[in-house]
């Protein structure tokens, strides 16, 4: 399930917009938007795993057996970490697959740059999944964490309105998301044939975002659970 949700969402976006009229020459609506979703799926659903799957470990008690250890927390958590975001690269690439050689998506530019993409989204999702797991109490607390979490990425993002039509404090807002660095290299790589200087800088600015709340979740990372 982990593997394959983003790529069965995927395929139901692409049937919803397969009939949609567009004027003769223009490109689908399904590659506008579809590139998009590559990134934002991976993150939504590796958000919500991560999130659940570690508070699950915090009551069982799983975590407070392993603080025992000389495991210090920042190990603890990368460990756990990597072996989520080996999950969400595997789930990435595989979406990518199907969007690319199964259903046709075209984007200007090579579809090895989408899945880095894809996959650096997806583990941006596994660090906020961390880092949301420290305030929750229970796994329903930790789904709880989505409508404040990813919602406003979702919204503010580009993809529903182009952010430089947002409101200017909303806009504000955006510039200080994730999620919206993701979806503008993305753009860069539906609109250009090569890599860009702004799609790099803007996956850097993915990566150290994912860096920062890995080290956050460490440092709120409790020795008991209440």
């Amino acid at each position: 399930m982990i593997v394959l949700v983003p790529a069965l969402l995927m395929t139901l976006l692409y049937f919803v917009y397969k009939n949609y009229p567009m004027p003769p020459g223009a490109p689908r609506l399904f590659d506008r938007i579809g590139i998009t979703m590559l990134g934002i799926l991976p993150f939504v659903v590796m958000f919500l795993i991560t999130a659940i799957a570690m508070q699950r470990e915090r009551v069982s008690g799983t975590l407070e057996r392993l603080m025992t250890t000389p495991l210090s927390k920042l190990d603890l958590l990368a460990g756990y970490g990597t072996a989520f975001s080996i999950a969400a690269a595997v789930q990435a690439g595989v979406a990518c697959l199907v969007a690319f050689w199964l259903l046709g998506l075209k984007a200007a530019g090579s579809p090895a740059l989408v899945v880095l993409i894809a996959v650096i989204d997806a583990i941006l999702g596994v660090a906020l999944g961390l880092l949301a797991s420290a305030f929750a109490r229970t796994e329903f607390q930790a789904v709880q964490f989505m409508p404040v979490v990813v919602l406003p990425q979702f919204f503010l993002c580009g993809l529903l309105v182009p952010r430089g039509q947002l409101p200017g404090w909303l806009e504000a807002i955006s510039n200080v998301l994730p999620l919206s660095y993701a979806v503008d290299a993305l753009e860069q790589v539906s609109r250009y044939t090569g890599a860009t200087g702004e799609m790099w800088r803007d996956i850097l600015i993915v990566a150290v975002f994912a860096a920062v709340a890995l080290g956050l979740a460490a440092a709120t990372l409790r020795r008991r659970t209440p």
